[in-house]
């Protein structure tokens, strides 16, 4: 979980385009990212799992 701060802080609009900060919308988390789903690859793979992700299977091969 990251620190409501940062959270807080990542949120508010920066002095420049380029220094947007994604963060999942779950946990907060900002490394492991995908724009995608707005949700991290942690995050990500529970709701997967869970069948929680329209149109996301688990793959097998």
């Amino acid at each position: 979980m990251a620190r409501k701060a940062l959270i807080e802080k990542a949120n508010k609009k920066p002095k420049y385009s380029s220094r947007i900060i994604r963060r999942c919308w779950r946990c907060g988390r900002r490394h492991g990212y995908m724009r995608e789903f707005d949700l991290c690859r942690i995050c990500f793979r529970e709701l997967a799992a869970k069948g929680a992700i329209p149109g996301v299977r688990k793959s097998s091969w």
